[in-house]
């Protein structure tokens, strides 16, 4: 089965390279029929609409995708903008989202209304979508004006979409803002260039007027590759002056890890006669200092001489939301661990690293045993806040090297590097139960479990990951039963450790040694 982390960056490829998609319209109405058909493509709804925004101020449905009876009821319909709004005052903000949920439905705009909701069998009915259900999604131009209202309906998998669907939506919808906008000035450059006989001055008025940065680059002569003309977009993307940036080849511009990767990108491009290279995205360096991520696009004129034209957008903040959802999608949400996905790889080292004689690792798998009795007595709330104070505590207890990674439930694990003998596994081993029992004040309450600890030497014989912890959660449950056995006598604590050995250990799997210490209560 895939994993989350892999099930997010798949589900955030696509839609980048739908979003891609969107900017190739060549006019509005192409365009807005692109974003439509992306949504339904890419964010996993069945139903798309785009309300365009009219310069006298009317919404019409101008674009549908994904029902033919939809768009016969829909397309064509025109609102007011004071109307819309007002409809949209009663829905939930998630987010840039809008979320106008059945109950609060009314008949105050037309709209179009499912017979039913398809995949909505067996879900909960608090996380079922509605057939009344309605959720929007404003779409702003680059300097912050709406331009439109996208709507979807019919949720792929029947369900009120959650947090990292909502994200998506909201990351298209910006690109799909942006795309409009960008359709727009192409489409009242067209205008012009019809009045003005595509002069100098229309050219002059596209390129300086486009909100996104745009440069003539030469490619012939001397000193191939140097910018020739910038506007005032590109300047402060770069934060550059534009006497500045007319003395400047693009290599200037690029942050040197990427120098090697872009001129392959642009060689390509060149010899691809007169397809443009779309969409490249790159780092560059601002005037300050500061790093900055660009998508751009060239296209090159042919003519004597040849030169290109090249679109810049700052993708800065979209790139730093991708590294959020990958980081998003390996971390325990609640305490802030590694997850188990997260967790393969540190453990798939460590066993690389006893394999090849670069020595022992110990992975502890701790269970809390009073864990349960908590959440029945006193609510989620504090056992939440008992996951976190252990969270916490044992990461305190391991070096910067180390690993701890909550596998889900009341369930941890801590992985350590170079812990030699028994001794020091066992000392490890009495710091997490010390640091576990303390108590957790919550609401003005003591709160106290206990933990049982499983142990396994991550040693020679260890083939994988999935048998490792296969071996410390067994040793976990031998540590759980004699402290269940030995219940009438607090004074004994049992820890199994598990120790790899060649010699008799069939198929190489690590056997258990049990050993006990008693301790002072």
């Amino acid at each position: 089965m895939e994993s989350d982390r892999d099930t997010a960056m798949a589900a955030i490829r696509s839609v980048y390279r739908i979003t891609g998609r969107i900017n190739t319209g060549v006019t509005l109405a192409e365009t807005l029929q692109l974003i439509v058909d992306a949504v339904v493509d890419g964010v996993g709804f069945g139903v798309a609409v785009v309300n365009y925004l009219h310069p006298d101020g009317v919404y019409e449905a101008v674009a549908l995708a994904g029902s033919d009876e939809a768009r016969a009821t829909l397309l064509g319909s025109r609102y007011p903008a004071a109307e819309l709004d007002s409809y949209l005052e009663r829905a939930e903000w998630w987010g840039q989202l809008r979320y106008l949920p059945h109950d609060r439905h009314s008949d105050q705009i037309h709209s179009w209304i499912p017979d039913e909701v398809p995949g909505g069998d067996g879900v909960p009915e608090d996380e079922r979508w509605h057939p009344l259900d309605a959720l929007f999604a404003p779409l702003l131009a680059t300097n912050g004006e709406i331009v439109g209202i996208l709507g979807v309906d019919l949720p792929a998998d029947g369900r009120r979409p959650g947090p990292f669907q909502r994200e998506l939506l909201e990351m298209l919808a910006a690109q799909a803002g942006i795309a409009i906008d960008n359709a727009n000035l192409v489409e009242a450059l067209q205008r012009e260039r019809q009045h003005l006989a595509a002069s100098e001055e229309a050219f002059r008025l596209a390129f300086d007027g486009a909100g996104s940065g745009m440069a003539m680059i030469g490619l012939e002569g001397l000193d191939p590759a140097r910018l020739t003309r910038v506007n005032p977009a590109l300047c402060e993307l770069l934060g550059r002056d534009p006497a500045e940036l007319v003395e400047m080849r693009v290599a200037d511009l690029l942050h040197s890890d990427d120098l090697d990767r872009a001129r392959l990108a642009v060689a390509s491009a060149l010899t691809r006669k007169g397809e443009p290279l779309r969409d490249y995205e790159v780092r560059c360096v601002r005037g300050d200092g500061a790093v900055i991520w660009v998508s751009a696009t060239m296209s090159v004129v042919a003519g004597a001489p040849s030169f290109g034209i090249m679109q810049v957008q700052d993708i800065t903040e979209r790139k730093a939301n991708e590294a959020d959802l990958v980081r998003r999608a390996s971390r325990d949400p609640l305490t802030g661990l590694a997850n188990r996905d997260a967790l393969a790889a540190p453990l798939a080292a460590a066993i690389r690293r006893a394999r090849t004689g670069q020595g022992h690792s110990a992975l502890l798998f701790c269970d809390l045993d009073d864990f349960k009795m908590v959440n029945d007595t006193l609510g989620h709330d504090a056992g939440d806040a008992v996951l976190v104070a252990v969270a916490e505590r044992l990461t305190g207890l391991v070096r910067p090297g180390d690993t701890v990674a909550r596998l889900g439930g009341d369930e941890f694990v801590v992985l350590t590097e170079n812990v030699g003998d028994d001794l020091a596994r066992a000392a490890l081993v009495e710091r997490v139960e010390r640091a576990v029992c303390a108590p957790v004040i919550h609401d003005g309450r003591s709160v106290r479990v206990r933990v049982s600890v499983g142990v396994a030497v991550i040693d020679a014989t260890i083939d994988d990951p999935g048998a490792a912890l296969r071996i410390a959660d067994k040793a976990m449950y031998q540590v759980k039963g004699h402290r269940h056995a030995n219940r009438s006598s607090e004074r004994m604590t049992h820890r199994v450790t598990a120790i790899g050995e060649r010699t008799g250990a069939p198929g190489g799997i690590p056997l258990l040694r049990l050993a006990e210490a008693e301790t002072a209560q």
